[in-house]
C-alpha cells in the first residue's frame, strides 16, 4: 500500500534549489502575501525551516535538469522566496498524481486558515482522487462521519452565496440553515435579508424555521376545502402569529434605540397595520 511506503521512506533532507520547485497550478489554496506569510518568514530568517518541503522529482527534458513538483510546504516555499533563499529543505518521494494530489489535500486539511468552502473542497477532492467512502474519510482524517457529510452539503451553495458568507463574516452554522432553503432567488434574497439585519447563528435559525412553517402553514391551508371550518380556525390562528411577528420586530427595533411607532386600526375591508419610522436627521 502507498501508504505503508510512505512510512517506510527514510527521512533524507536535502538542500533543494529553490527556482527548481513547481507549484501545481490546481492548487486548492492560493497562497498570497499576507501578514501570516510575513510572519513565517520572520521565523524561518531566525530559526530556518524546521519541517522539510515534500516534493516529487521530475526531469527536464529541455535543459536535462531535475526539476521538483511541489507536494507539500508551499507557504514554506513562499516563504523562502520572499527571503531569497536559494535552497530549500526538501524530502523527495516517488509518489503517482493522485497519491501526491492526496497528500496535498490531506496537509491543506490540516492548515487552520482554511475558510469552511476551502475545507469543504478539499474533502470532495479527496473523496474523488481516493476512492474512499465517507466513512472512510473521516477515519483518516480523524473526524467524524457527520462531519464529512456536512462539510461536503456546503458545496451545494452557489458561488455567490458562498462568495456573501465569506464577506461578511458568516460561520458554517449560517450556511447550514441556509441550506434549509430551496436554492433560487428567494434564497438568495434571505441570505442578504441575513446579513443586512445583522442577525446571529441562532437568529438566522430561527428566521429560516419561521420561514419553513410559514410554506407549510400555506400548504396545509391551501389542502382544506375553501370555506371549512378547519381552514378559517388556521387563518386566524396565523394571522395572530403575524401580529406577533410584527410586535416582536417593533421591540428590537426600539431597543437598538429608535423611537418606532406602530398602530393598528380596525376598517371595514381588515385590519391596517402601520409603522411609523421618523426620518433622519439632516
Amino acid at each position: 500500500m502507498f501508504w505503508g511506503k510512505i512510512k517506510e521512506i527514510s527521512r533524507v533532507v536535502r538542500e533543494v534549489p529553490t527556482d527548481s520547485i513547481i507549484v501545481p497550478e490546481d492548487r486548492i489554496r492560493k497562497i498570497t502575501y499576507d501578514e501570516s506569510l510575513r510572519v513565517l518568514a520572520d521565523s524561518i530568517r531566525d530559526h530556518g525551516i524546521l519541517e522539510p518541503l515534500i516534493v516529487r522529482r521530475e526531469s527536464d527534458s529541455t535543459k536535462g535538469e531535475s526539476l521538483y513538483r511541489l507536494i507539500a510546504g508551499e507557504r514554506r516555499l513562499k516563504a523562502a522566496e520572499t527571503l531569497s533563499m536559494p535552497t530549500v529543505p526538501c524530502v523527495s518521494i516517488e509518489a503517482t498524481d493522485i497519491d501526491a494530489a492526496i497528500i496535498a489535500i490531506i496537509e491543506n486539511l490540516h492548515r487552520e486558515d482554511l475558510n469552511i468552502f476551502e475545507e469543504a473542497a478539499a474533502i470532495g477532492s479527496l473523496l474523488k482522487l481516493s476512492g474512499m467512502t465517507q466513512e472512510q474519510c473521516a477515519r483518516k482524517l480523524s473526524v467524524s462521519q457527520s462531519y464529512i457529510a456536512n462539510k461536503l452539503r456546503l458545496m451545494r451553495l452557489t458561488d455567490n452565496e458562498r462568495q456573501l458568507i465569506l464577506d461578511n463574516g458568516m460561520s458554517e452554522r449560517h450556511a447550514r440553515a441556509l441550506l434549509r432553503l430551496t436554492p433560487g432567488d428567494e434564497r438568495m434574497g434571505i441570505l442578504i435579508t441575513m446579513i443586512e439585519r445583522q442577525m446571529n447563528v441562532a437568529q438566522a435559525e430561527e428566521y429560516v424555521e419561521s420561514i419553513l412553517c410559514a410554506e407549510a402553514r400555506v400548504e396545509e391551508i391551501r389542502k382544506e376545502p375553501p370555506k371549512s371550518e378547519r381552514r378559517q380556525k388556521l387563518i386566524i390562528k396565523d394571522i395572530r402569529i403575524f401580529y406577533n411577528s410584527i410586535d416582536h420586530a417593533v421591540d428590537i427595533i426600539k431597543k437598538c434605540g429608535i423611537p418606532v411607532e406602530s398602530t393598528r386600526q380596525e376598517t371595514q375591508e381588515g385590519t391596517l397595520i402601520s409603522i411609523l419610522l421618523p426620518k433622519r436627521s439632516a
